[in-house]
């Protein structure tokens, strides 16, 4: 997730993400406009990271998967 207070809008973060899963706020599809909430609220509680990571072993074998937001552990 993106800190929405502390995003800058300089849109580095969105060609490193390894699964293209960034969007400025502005070119968010609109089937995914939920996830502004979401992402403002997970923001307070999960870490920042602070250097690129490697994408997960098997991200492209969820990244199709339908209803993983059901999933999602708070």
């Amino acid at each position: 997730v993106i800190h929405p207070d502390e995003c800058i809008d300089c849109a580095l973060c969105e060609p490193e993400c390894p699964v293209d899963a960034i969007f400025s706020e502005d070119e968010l599809p609109e089937d995914q406009q939920a996830f502004l909430e979401l992402n403002a609220e997970l923001a307070e509680v999960w870490p920042n990271i602070t250097e690129m990571k490697d994408a997960m072993p098997d991200a492209e074998e969820w990244a199709g998967k339908p209803n993983k937001l059901e999933l999602l552990q708070r």
